[in-house]
């Protein structure tokens, strides 16, 4: 049986005595232009698959429970967010008058209200069901939190920001975060992630926890004035806040070893030679090669539009951005081109269309947009998409695989639900190390079969491995 049971949820407030934490009155934190934009989007959602942990009763002879594993992961909960502690807080809404119209201002309230952890239990459920197949079991979906909900939903239903879900299965455990997407990134979120981990195995461990300076740090653009105050009345009427579309789209999840993504970014240089000069990345000549098959399983004419999306970091290219600053800090880029030209110019040009998107970036740019976003915001939002679209968020950088909570490295990654749509790629760190990677496509039912079908984009593709 593949059901999901909810055996308790809890409401875990920040570890108040370690050496890092003084106690402070209740502070509010304004929300940046990159903050606001992505109010709209629901909350990221990742998680781990890890290797079931020993039973305190084995040794013995007897099954044991695991209750003690739930119970040090809350502990180390607690302690990760004693660094976050903001993420342990809300969202606020307050109407403001701005001359002789009124507009609203969002905030994040560090009120220490707490993060959910909610104990679930699967245990029809095995390790090879989820990482096993080709396709992503719709099973997967339940071991997340806070599922269907926007961001901007926090501010006006008062629910937590972070939410953590700790699911047993029948031989491992999946353990998965949702953060809201208006106070953080996939940066943020990795941190976050990982900070909990750490902690987790020193406790496991016996080992002493350093005290590490305080993570949550903010920033603005010089001149921007704060609070922002947006251009509504009411929270309803900003504009794109929508739940994602509700068409069944499928997802499978790929695996590139690093000798794959290697051989790809030879190809890509080798090909592009005459396109400008510029050295491909290894995630630029994976990613072309995905755009092209895609387009290929999604049947476009040869004068069809397509529009590939790719979520950049800003974090080293604007300078100022701290050291542990913990909001969100990505731009959009895109690279559009004919489904013709994709097919018949081939990897190497493909390529070269998003390594001149990425190398567009500019500073002076993005500062203009961000000084202007108040007066004009938009907001980011999944649904509808357009119909040759192709986008890419998170990054082979992040750490996943040394998320060893103190039993075990993990076996596998999944993202949930949230902001999914007909061609959204998720991008991982592979499980064989050596610059592998993996990738989460999501893709209409029919033109994902075509797409797993294809012989010349599937041969680089490699048993399934995490």
């Amino acid at each position: 049986m593949n059901h999901v049971q909810i055996m308790s949820r809890r409401m875990v407030l920040p570890e108040q005595t370690t050496a890092w934490l003084r106690p402070e009155p209740e502070t509010t934190v304004d929300l940046t232009p990159w903050d606001l934009r992505m109010i709209t989007l629901e909350y990221i959602q990742m998680g781990v698959l890890l290797p079931k942990p020993p039973s305190p009763t084995t040794a013995a002879g007897g099954q044991g429970h695991h209750a003690h594993v739930v119970e040090r992961l809350a502990s180390s909960f607690a302690r990760a967010l004693g660094r976050f502690y903001p993420y342990a807080g809300r969202l606020a809404v307050a109407p403001v008058r701005d001359g002789g119209s009124m507009s609203i201002a969002v905030s994040l309230r560090c009120s220490r209200e707490g993060a959910e952890l909610v104990h679930a239990a699967a245990p029809g459920v095995t390790v090879a069901d989820i990482v096993a197949p080709l396709y992503i079991p719709g099973v997967v979906h339940s071991f997340f939190p806070l599922n269907g909900l926007v961001s901007v939903d926090a501010a006006a239903g008062s629910h937590p920001l972070l939410a953590a879900q700790v699911t047993e299965l029948a031989d491992g455990v999946f353990v998965a975060m949702s953060l809201n997407h208006a106070v953080g990134d996939g940066t943020a979120f990795w941190h976050l992630f990982n900070t909990w981990s750490e902690i987790s195995r020193r406790q496991s461990d016996g080992a002493a926890i350093s005290s590490p300076l305080p993570v949550h740090r903010r920033w603005f653009l010089d001149g921007c004035r704060v609070p922002i105050h947006l251009p509504f009345r009411k929270l309803e009427d900003i504009a794109g806040h929508e739940h994602s579309s509700s068409v069944q789209q499928e997802e499978c999840f790929l695996h590139f070893s690093g000798e794959s993504v290697r051989k790809l970014k030879e190809k890509a240089n080798a090909e592009a030679v005459g396109s400008g000069g510029a050295t491909i990345s290894s995630l630029q000549a994976l990613l072309a090669h995905l755009w092209i098959a895609v387009c290929r399983a999604r049947r476009l004419a040869p004068d069809q539009s397509t529009t590939y999306a790719l979520l950049v970091g800003c974090r080293g290219r604007l300078d100022g951005v701290p050291a542990g600053y913990a909001g969100n800090a990505v731009v959009r880029a895109e690279a559009t081109s004919t489904a013709g030209e994709i097919l018949k110019l081939g990897l190497g040009w493909t390529a070269s269309l998003l390594n001149r998107m990425v190398a567009s970036f500019d500073e002076a740019s993005e500062r203009d947009r961000l000084a202007s976003w108040p007066r004009n915001p938009s907001f980011a939002c999944v649904s509808p998409p357009p119909a040759a679209l192709v986008v890419t968020g998170n990054s082979p950088r992040f750490d996943v695989y040394g998320n060893d909570f103190g039993w075990g490295r993990p076996v596998g990654v999944r993202s949930g639900p949230a902001n999914k749509m007909d061609g959204t790629a998720t991008v991982f760190e592979g499980g064989g190390g050596s610059g592998s990677m993996a990738l989460e496509v999501c893709l209409d039912p029919e033109a994902l079969g075509r797409l797993v079908a294809d012989e010349e984009f599937m041969s680089p593709v490699s048993a399934a491995t995490a």
